[in-house]
């Protein structure tokens, strides 16, 4: 008897398709699935929110709202859709009003804006808060100097034309005022340029790293090197002495200095010994010493690299 149930069985599980069960299963499960989620629901979402646009002279503070509850009615499909991947919503805080220390944004009056960023019709959902409301302190403003940073190397035969130039030369922040009392400057980032034999020109930022609470009105200046081939020149000068003592005969050895300079070439023959003047300075010994130091203290400006071939002058005096 068992062994025919067993022979029975056998012949009715191989006659049974297992594809064409486990595909009307399927089936059913997606239409079922189908059914539901074409269905109506009424959920409140909770809706992340980005700030933007925070005004500069403004400090975000205390308990910023960070998600806006939306009640949203439609069908299963985009409620699910929205409550895995929510939007992130950005709300521009220009656009919000001031009241009593806050920045307060009206939800009715960005209707709009905040629309276009969900894509979905808001006259059929509802917000479930009227406006935003975000605390704020108000900043102080200081104008700070800009200091570049520079680490430039010239290719041989070539050096600026003139100093380094940038602008803007001092920038607008705002910041709390224990942060703007400790600062007088403001330092760009590093710039390093070499072999550099061709004029430059860029941006550069601003190291704002380890000023996170101070907004800057600009975060980078524009500067320009103008760059040309150069020579090395020389000339004979003469050695003023200054401050000599009325009665008193001092003579120097030597008279004379020859003072190397380097020149851009097409300003290489406007280069005359008279541009130049050279002095030492009596009221520059202490006790007894015997020698003065050479100090130039007129040249053209369109030289650079100034040496002089003394470094020590020797002196004596006469009686």
């Amino acid at each position: 008897m068992l062994k025919r149930f067993k022979t029975l069985t056998k012949a009715r599980f191989r006659k049974t398709d297992f594809n064409s069960f486990l595909f009307f299963l399927f089936f059913a499960i997606v239409i079922w699935i189908f059914v539901q989620f074409s269905k109506q629901y009424s959920e409140v979402l909770e809706i992340p929110l980005e700030y933007v646009n925070v005004p500069q002279d403004k400090l975000l503070v205390g308990k910023i709202p960070q998600s806006l509850e939306l009640r949203m009615q439609e069908n299963g499909f985009t409620v699910a859709w929205f409550s895995l991947f929510p939007p992130t919503v950005k709300i521009d805080l220009s656009k919000a009003s001031i009241e009593n220390d806050a920045l307060v944004y009206v939800i009715d009056e960005n209707h709009s804006d905040l629309q276009s960023q969900l894509e979905i019709d808001l006259d059929d959902h509802e917000f479930l808060k009227d406006a935003l409301v975000v605390k704020y302190e108000q900043k102080q403003e200081k104008k700070l100097p800009v200091v570049f940073r520079l680490k430039i190397e010239y290719a041989v035969g070539y050096s600026a034309v003139e100093a380094l130039k940038y602008e803007p030369d001092s920038i607008k922040v705002s910041g709390p005022d224990n942060i703007l009392d400790t600062l007088s400057k403001i330092f760009t980032q590093q710039l390093s340029l070499t072999k550099v034999k061709e004029d430059q020109q860029g941006t550069v930022y601003l190291d704002t790293t380890a000023l996170p609470n101070v907004t800057f009105y600009r975060n980078k200046v524009k500067y320009a090197v103008d760059v040309e081939k150069v020579t090395e020149g020389k000339v004979q000068v003469p050695i003023e002495v200054m401050n000599v003592p009325p009665g008193l005969n001092v003579v120097i050895f030597p008279k004379e200095v020859v003072l190397f300079y380097q020149v851009n070439l097409k300003d290489f023959s406007k280069v005359t010994a008279s541009d130049f003047r050279v002095v030492v300075d009596f009221d520059d010994i202490r006790g007894q010493q015997d020698f003065l130091i050479p100090e130039v203290i007129q040249k053209p400006e369109f030289t650079s690299n100034i040496r002089l071939n003394e470094k020590r002058i020797q002196f004596i005096i006469k009686k």
